[in-house]
């Protein structure tokens, strides 16, 4: 396993009191109670459909011949899924098991919604999950989900800008300090350095350069760190490559730059798996995949997928069973070879053995945060975009837009 990171210790406590098994396709120490049938949800994940059909398919007819169970799987749509969900739910007539993302699950969980795996996951292999990826599944030292699919996402760099600009693509930044030095040499050959979507996902844009500057939104206790030193010198720095024209002037508000990036003005940009597809499918731009950067840790964001199970299900043993089940190498590899996600079993990664920059993508899940892992993660990241563009505006300082931040925020978490 890829090293742990250690500002991610505290996040993976609970890993110390599950037993370690030298199998992941152990079964679980409630087998007894396997049987039955259970409904799983999952979304469309691909465009391919029969091609994902037959994988489900595939999955689902080996779990059922190995427990004599029935599985009841239906494809919802990503539109409107939190309202689906919860209201299934809540009402008793929901999945048993079903997908879910980094900020769906501790809301759920803190709800009483999720049935808590640790009792059914003592004999599984969780060594061979990255560490990163169980980041998201936990929530108050309790496992709720198994993950089943990572992004890493970090710098894609437009070769014939570097060229251009004089910068080695053989010898990428690593550092901020490194960043910075290209950054400057973009800006006097007339390019931007990076793209900054600051009407986007903060995931894309503010979170990475704090997680790096050794900062965080908020704690699982619900403390606000926003406005502590590390997030104010995050403030300063998205100030900084504003001000100095780093990146464009619409950085405020904008969704995306594809038009400047695809027309040679951008030096860089934040992207992933998507981004690699996009740049394959076109390929108009020369482009290199540098590694997450760092100031005292190297961080980048990814996502992470999980499966999860409804606390209310009638066959929870069978619904846990399953979760492992289709989390399990050998189904990682037939689920991700399908979606083009990155495994989340190191065991699973071997099927981009031969795609080169799939298989760098998959070595920098190791660094791949999946966002604010809170209840309320969602409704607070509005909250700091606003100061983060009131700053940029040069309506506030950024001492002054990270106090404001940390202030919302926190009366935010009273309510």
């Amino acid at each position: 396993m890829k090293k742990r990171l250690g500002f991610l210790f505290v996040f993976l406590v609970f890993g110390l009191v599950m037993a370690a098994c030298s199998s992941d396709d152990a079964t679980s120490s409630n087998t007894e109670d396997i049987g039955g049938e259970i409904t799983v949800w999952a979304h469309p994940f691909t465009g391919e459909g029969d091609e994902e059909k037959e994988m489900w398919n595939d999955v689902i007819s080996n779990f059922e011949e190995e427990h004599d169970v029935t599985v009841n799987f239906e494809q919802i749509p990503w539109s409107n899924r939190d309202q689906k969900i919860l209201t299934a739910l809540a009402s008793g007539d929901g999945p048993d098991v079903f997908y879910a993302i980094p900020d769906q699950m501790p809301q759920y969980a803190d709800e009483g919604l999720l049935l808590e795996l640790d009792p059914y996951t003592e004999d599984l292999d969780m060594d061979d999950f990255v560490d990163t990826s169980l980041v998201s599944t936990t929530w108050q030292d309790t496992l709720y989900g198994l993950p089943i699919l990572q992004e890493a996402y970090t710098l894609f760099y437009n070769n014939d800008i570097l060229k251009e600009i004089g910068a080695d693509p053989e010898n990428l930044p690593e550092t901020w300090s490194d960043f910075e030095e290209w950054a400057k040499m973009a800006k006097e050959n007339n390019v931007y350095a990076l793209s900054y979507p600051g009407g986007g996902s903060m995931n894309g844009t503010f979170y990475p350069w704090l997680w790096q500057n050794g900062g965080k939104v908020v704690t699982q206790d619900g403390e606000v760190k926003i406005n502590n030193e590390a997030g104010v010198e995050t403030f300063q720095f998205i100030n900084k490559m504003y001000e100095n024209g780093w990146i464009p002037e619409d950085s405020i508000t904008a969704q995306e730059h594809n038009s400047l990036w695809n027309g040679g003005k951008i030096m860089a940009i934040l992207g992933s798996g998507i981004t690699l597809s996009n740049l394959k499918a076109k390929g108009e731009i020369d482009f290199s995949i540098g590694p997450p950067l760092k100031k005292s840790e190297q961080v980048t964001y990814g996502t992470t997928g999980m499966f999860v199970a409804s606390k209310k299900s009638d066959n929870p043993a069978t619904a846990a069973e399953f979760i492992k089940a289709i989390t399990n190498t050998e189904n990682q590899k037939k689920f991700n070879t399908v979606t083009q996600y990155i495994p989340t079993r190191e065991s699973a990664k071997g099927i981009f053995d031969d795609q080169e920059h799939l298989k760098q993508l998959s070595t920098y899940t190791q660094y791949a945060l999946p966002g604010v892992i809170h209840p309320q993660g969602r409704a607070i990241m509005p909250l700091l975009q606003a100061e983060v563009q009131t700053m940029m505006e040069g309506k506030k300082s950024p001492e002054e837009a990270a106090d404001a931040a940390a202030k919302a925020m926190e009366q935010k978490l009273k309510e």
